[in-house]
């Protein structure tokens, strides 16, 4: 399996694999230190031969490449025949990892530079709704605006989490609850695609 864009690869327990092979690249946005990279990737070839994995899980990274049909193009060249890519990648954030945040996509334009390249979809889901995004978004705002002043102290960290986080958290479920469903704004895309057989 290929994690592309791994970070500290927070999800390599998730999977059962002969191989997790970590790629990233060099983000001044995004510090590596600590991390378990394997492969630095140079942003435009990525350093394995053709038809060489299983699968390829990409989280919360598609947002920060700034060529991206080049790199939809090398993980198909990448991928085995019948093999399966998950993508995860915000519709809904604010800007993070800067310079180095350069998109948001929706579900159609997804759709569109997946097919273009030959993958077929076979699944795809929004995370989050209307009214869950927006109050996941409040919650942003105080932990941009309040986390780092707190969180190194206890006793101001659990005044933070009880009075900012934990009344935003009780009100968009209640609200959540009661109000109609709307999920024409939403956090995260989620695409499972298949490169597919010849």
């Amino acid at each position: 399996m290929l994690d592309f864009g791994c970070g500290s690869k927070p999800y390599e327990g998730l999977f059962t694999v002969e191989q997790y092979t970590g790629i990233d690249f060099y983000n001044e946005g995004h510090p590596h230190d600590n991390e378990r990279i394997d492969v630095f990737y140079d942003g435009k070839h990525i350093p394995f031969p053709d038809n060489h994995f299983d699968s390829v899980l990409c989280t919360e990274v598609f947002e920060h490449v700034f060529n991206l049909e080049q790199v939809i193009q090398e993980l198909y060249r990448v991928m085995k025949n019948d093999s399966m890519l998950l993508i995860t990648c915000p519709f809904v954030w604010n800007e993070h990892e800067v310079p180095y945040d350069y998109a948001r996509y929706t579900r159609f334009a997804l759709k569109d530079l997946m097919e273009k390249q030959g993958f077929e979809i076979l699944e795809y889901s929004k995370s989050g709704n209307f009214v869950t995004t927006l109050f996941q978004l409040w919650n942003l705002y105080w932990y941009t605006v309040l986390y780092n002043k707190v969180k190194n102290n206890v006793f101001l960290r659990w005044i933070y989490k009880l009075g900012f986080i934990l009344p935003v958290n009780l009100g968009g479920k209640l609200l959540n609850a009661l109000l109609p469903a709307n999920n024409s704004l939403y956090l995260n895309n989620v695409l499972l695609v298949k490169k597919p057989g010849v």
